[in-house]
C-alpha cells in the first residue's frame, strides 16, 4: 500500500571537480543527469548522496594528495534533479578546511537540501538525523571510518561524523532502545580504495553494527561496486560506488 511505504534511494559518491567541472562548464550542470536518471530520482521521496567535496567559494586548501571544490552555485541542480540529503561524512568534506566545511553546509541548507554527517562540533555531527517519521520512524547515521589526512580531530570545532567504533555502537544501540520500533540505517564511508571486496574488518564491524541495532548499511569510499550481504536479516551494502564521479 502506497501510504505505507517509504521510497527512499542512496547513490554512490558525487565529485562535481576535476573531469565533472570541465563538463559543467561545457554542457552545463542538468548534462550530468538523464532522463532515465530524472524518472528513478524524482519517483522516490528521499534521495540521499554521498557529496565527495566541499560546495563553497572559501580556498583554504588542505595539505594532502587529492584536493577538491565545488561551486555553490552548482548545487540546486542536485535539489531540482531530486536530491534532498547529502552526506559530509568523508575525507574530502574538510578539503577548504573547517571554514570551507561549514560553508558547504549553510550552501547545502540554501539549495533546499539536508546536509548530514558535519556540524559545528563532532557531537552534532554524529548525531542521529530523522530522515522520515511516516510510515514509521526512519534514522540516518553516518561515520568516516578513515583517517584524514594532516586534519586534527578537534571534536569542539567543526568536525566531520568520525567518533570511534565503539561511539558509533553505542549511538546505535542508545537509538535502538530509545526507538524499539524505528528503522535505522547506518552510512560508512569506508573500505580499501578501488577495491572489489570489503576488508575482514569491514565484515566484523558490520556484524557489531547490525547485532547494535542496524536495519541496513550503506557504504561508499571505494569507487568501486563491491558485494552485498543479508546478515540477521538486515542488508548491508558495503560500496554502492560512483554516482557522479
Amino acid at each position: 500500500n502506497a501510504q505505507n511505504t517509504l521510497r527512499l534511494i542512496f547513490t554512490g559518491d558525487i565529485l562535481l571537480d576535476r573531469g565533472v567541472r570541465q563538463q559543467i562548464a561545457h554542457l552545463g550542470t542538468d548534462a550530468l543527469f538523464s532522463p532515465s536518471i530524472d524518472s528513478l530520482l524524482l519517483k522516490a521521496d528521499k534521495v540521499v548522496g554521498n557529496l565527495e567535496c566541499p560546495a563553497t567559494t572559501v580556498r583554504q586548501p588542505q595539505a594532502k594528495h587529492f584536493v577538491f571544490r565545488a561551486e555553490p552555485e552548482w548545487l540546486p541542480a542536485l535539489r531540482s534533479h531530486g536530491f534532498t540529503h547529502l552526506c559530509l561524512a568523508n575525507n574530502h568534506s574538510i578539503d577548504q578546511g573547517r571554514d570551507g566545511l561549514m560553508s558547504t553546509i549553510a550552501h547545502i541548507r540554501q539549495a533546499g537540501m539536508t546536509p548530514f554527517g558535519a556540524a559545528e562540533n563532532m557531537d552534532a555531527a554524529s548525531s542521529p538525523l530523522l530522515l522520515s517519521e511516516y510510515p514509521r520512524p526512519v534514522f540516518l547515521l553516518s561515520s568516516l571510518r578513515l583517517p584524514l589526512e594532516h586534519f586534527a580531530y578537534l571534536p569542539d570545532k567543526p568536525s566531520i561524523s568520525q567518533e570511534s567504533f565503539d561511539a558509533l555502537l553505542l549511538r546505535v544501540n542508545t537509538l535502538r532502545r530509545q526507538e524499539p520500533g524505528s528503522y535505522i540505517i547506518v552510512t560508512l564511508h569506508w573500505g580499501w580504495e578501488h577495491s572489489l571486496t570489503p576488508l575482514p574488518q569491514q565484515r566484523q564491524e558490520a556484524r557489531a553494527l547490525v547485532q547494535a541495532g542496524a536495519d541496513c548499511l550503506i557504504g561508499h569510499h571505494t569507487h568501486t561496486l563491491q558485494p552485498s550481504e543479508i546478515i540477521s536479516g538486515k542488508p548491508v551494502f558495503y560500496s554502492i560506488g560512483n554516482f557522479i564521479f
